[in-house]
């Protein structure tokens, strides 16, 4: 069983985000890592979805171009460890899912009009870390609630450590309700 971690820590080995990520991967058997943070992907311009489109069109799936697709597409389990920044999270996450979402490899569009998911893999875990608390306004993870149902994943789990950066918190024991959280996790 392949666990893909879409790591999306962008302060590398200092993020919280990434401990408790590593703290959930480290029983799983093969796992994978995306590291967003040095694979220096590049938003889509006119050329780059220029480019795409005719491979697809000539359904060249073996290009380079879809090989993060394929990788998601195939995975039995996806990790994203993404820090809450702005409402949501870092913008190399959202660069990295234009790279993933291609028609054909994480789903498709039936013959009568409906989206229909064709990802393998049967969970997605979103875990993260907050300076403050998310109160409602979860867009990352909601966002990524989203892309699973596009892809036909059909369960979604949520992780997160929240509140770290307010002044006089419990710093541990905010981490301890998370990994108690991710604990509780099959």
């Amino acid at each position: 069983m392949t666990t893909l971690f879409v790591n999306a820590c962008m302060r590398g080995e200092d993020s919280r985000t990434l401990a408790l990520c590593r703290e959930y991967l480290q029983d799983k058997e093969e796992v994978v890592e995306v590291d967003l943070a040095t694979l220096g992907l590049k938003p889509f311009d006119a050329q780059m979805v220029a480019y795409r489109t005719e491979k697809q069109k000539a359904k060249a799936w073996d290009d380079p171009i879809f090989d993060l697709s394929h990788q998601f597409a195939e995975a039995d389990e996806v990790v994203i460890g993404a820090p809450y920044w702005d409402l949501s999270f870092p913008a190399a996450l959202k660069v990295y899912m234009e790279h993933v979402s291609v028609c054909d490899i994480a789903f498709h569009y039936t013959e009568d009009a409906r989206c229909e998911g064709i990802c393998k893999a049967d969970r997605l875990t979103y875990i993260a870390s907050c300076g403050g608390f998310v109160e409602g306004a979860n867009f990352g993870y909601e966002y990524f609630c989203g892309i699973a149902k596009m892809f036909g994943i059909p369960e979604t789990r949520f992780v997160a450590a929240e509140g770290l950066d307010i002044v006089g918190i419990d710093v541990e024991a905010q981490m301890d309700k998370a990994r108690a959280q991710i604990a509780a996790l099959d």
